[in-house]
């Protein structure tokens, strides 16, 4: 069984067995899946349709759409490059942040804040509202557009919120929302709300944003 095959596997076991899985190894495996696809898969791809392709004489884009279980649709553009494609312009790697290192804590928290999420309103009278505040930031972020954002330069930890890159120290708490676009969720509830007030402000939203128990 390839690499791929054995971690569905190992998914569905944990699953059979009733065993729910928490953000942080959510996110692993995304990455895992990421990453085996990436080195394992698009190269027999590419090793494939290459021999078919040498007879074109232009540039083009193909684009596969593939669902589990149904026949793959291939289709072509008359775009040149990827980036005309998806409208939208290259994107420029973040540099990296240094980090001051801290020691560990001297003194231990006695009290644990009560666990807060986010609610936000829209214009139109509808709502969203994820499981938890980290979803709910980054659902709206995506809301908003992802690049709009991003151009707003909003920083937490001197990070873009919406990133090019994984920060080496805050990167566990990075999301991809898109292909090489990670919306950092390292920041208090309030601090998200500050963030959400801001981009809403900036872009003309017309949200209000809420914190809930």
């Amino acid at each position: 069984m390839s690499r791929l095959g054995d971690l569905y596997k190992a998914m569905e076991t944990l699953r059979k067995e009733g065993l729910s899985l928490n953000e942080d190894l959510e996110r692993q495996v995304s990455e895992l899946e990421e990453n085996i696809i990436k080195k394992e898969i698009l190269p027999v791809v590419t090793e494939t349709i290459e021999p078919a392709l040498k007879q074109v004489q232009r540039e083009l884009v193909l684009v596969v759409d593939y669902h589990p279980g149904l026949p793959i649709s291939v289709s072509l553009s008359r775009k040149t490059n990827i980036t005309e494609l998806i409208d939208a312009k290259r994107l420029e790697a973040d540099p990296e942040v240094e980090h001051k290192e801290f020691g560990p804590r001297k003194t231990k928290r006695t009290q644990i804040a009560p666990k807060t999420g986010l609610c936000i309103r829209r214009k139109d009278g509808s709502i969203l509202q994820e499981h938890d505040a980290a979803t709910t930031f980054t659902s709206a972020i995506i809301e908003a557009g992802l690049l709009k954002v991003r151009e707003l330069d909003v920083k937490f930890c001197r990070i873009n919120v919406v990133s090019t890159t994984k920060d080496k120290k805050y990167g566990h708490a990075q999301r991809e929302a898109a292909p090489g676009l990670y919306v950092l969720t390292h920041s208090s509830t309030k601090d998200k709300k500050k963030i959400l007030d801001k981009i809403n402000t900036a872009l003309k939203m017309g949200w209000k944003v809420d914190i809930v128990q």
